[in-house]
């Protein structure tokens, strides 16, 4: 599975995404890395067909499915806050998208009993979401977006709401996850470690704009800025700072060469 994000174009409100292209390669693990309010997850919402983008294109497997609804795009969804029903337990929690899929009580015994040890659910079945913590939450999240067997698995700082020892334990299984399943991945983040620890690829945004992408180390050993090399943390030999302004090299404007 591939993902192709082509000129993609959106306003929302006085904020402006894009025009910007990304691409994911089949079984890739790409972080979308910048600060808040860079678009970061307003671009990964056009991904999953949550808003449609004024202009562009979403492709997923060399397929156009930019007039594709959602819920037709196999598409796994994991949100800041694990978004899961209070209503129900972790085991209905897990199972909400086979039950609408229809999937019959058989199979969809075996998927969970396939996806609870894996990530260490199997013993919070009975639970409510009130009574977990952040880092139980995010795995019972992971595990009904993995549940329908997606194509395409999108995460929006999954790791936010999460505290550092069991971040740490969350990064691993997503990495074994990965590779078990050859999953595309899009991952939204404003921690640079996180991205490091977690991409194959990198994509750095800055004002609803592409900054820089790459492979992650290229990117991180590379800057192609002094904003990038400021917010990665890393050395500036070789960038030249008069390429940035201060309110770019702020992380709170536009990205004054792009507009240019």
């Amino acid at each position: 599975m591939s993902l192709g994000l082509q000129g993609i174009s959106h306003r929302f409100g006085d904020f402006k995404l894009g025009e910007l292209s990304i691409e994911v390669g089949a079984g890739r693990y790409c972080v979308l890395l910048g600060p808040s309010g860079s678009g970061k997850s307003l671009l990964l919402k056009c991904a999953a067909g949550l808003i449609r983008p004024t202009r562009g294109r979403v492709w997923m497997e060399g397929e156009d499915v930019s007039q594709v609804e959602p819920e037709s795009r196999r598409v796994g969804y994991v949100f800041q806050d694990s978004s899961l029903f209070p209503h129900l337990n972790v085991r209905a929690n897990v199972a909400y998208g086979l039950v609408a899929q229809k999937m019959k009580a058989e199979a969809r015994e075996a998927r969970l009993n396939e996806l609870g040890p894996g990530l260490g659910i199997d013993k919070l079945w009975l639970r409510r979401p009130a009574s977990l913590s952040g880092g139980e939450a995010q795995r019972v999240a992971l595990a009904r977006a993995l549940a329908v067997r997606p194509r395409l698995l999108l995460l929006d700082e999954p790791m936010s709401q999460v505290d550092r020892a069991a971040r740490e334990g969350l990064q691993e299984q997503l990495k074994r996850l990965h590779a078990e399943l050859g999953l595309c991945v899009l991952h939204v983040t404003h921690d640079r470690d996180e991205a490091r620890a977690l991409g194959q690829d990198c994509v750095v945004m800055l004002g609803g704009q592409v900054i820089q992408s790459g492979p992650t180390n290229e990117v991180f050993e590379q800057p192609a800025c002094a904003f990038v090399a400021r917010f990665l943390g890393v050395g500036r030999e070789g960038v030249a700072e008069v390429d940035c302004s201060e309110i770019c090299l702020a992380g709170t404007g536009r990205c004054d060469r792009k507009e240019a």
